[in-house]
């Protein structure tokens, strides 16, 4: 089965999201693949890859993926958080760190865990 991942991406982080996934462009390709508004277009318009777009995270994105992570549907949540600006939407986003907790969904919220879980799961697809 292809992995099902959520992209998601702080404002300030949206360039390093275009950039990881341009990394791992030809893996992320044969996935399945979810983001939040602004950084599914530019998934789709930078880069070309099919992406199911939520909301925009303030907008309720957050918590939709959060509901498809609640059934079943996501192996694994990159979202690339910044730590240094208020976000109006901070309980959404806890919720659904929460949810991958509850539900034992890897959810990699910096650069470093990323790779290791991108790295990870492009293995395991190989099997």
């Amino acid at each position: 089965m292809k992995p099902r991942i959520a992209l998601i991406a702080h404002d300030k982080k949206k360039d390093d999201m275009v950039a990881l996934a341009a990394q791992y462009l030809d893996f992320l390709r044969g996935c399945t693949l979810m983001a939040t508004g602004t950084t599914g277009g530019r998934l789709a318009n930078e880069l070309g890859l099919t992406v199911e777009r939520k909301h925009s995270g303030p907008y309720g994105g957050d918590l939709q993926i959060g509901a498809e992570l609640v059934e079943g549907r996501l192996d694994a949540i990159i979202f690339l958080r910044d730590p240094m600006t208020p976000q109006p939407h901070e309980p959404d986003i806890n919720a659904l760190v929460r949810a991958c907790d509850v539900h034992n969904v890897a959810c990699a919220t910096n650069l470093s865990t990323a790779h290791l879980v991108l790295t990870q799961l492009k293995a395991a697809s190989r099997k």
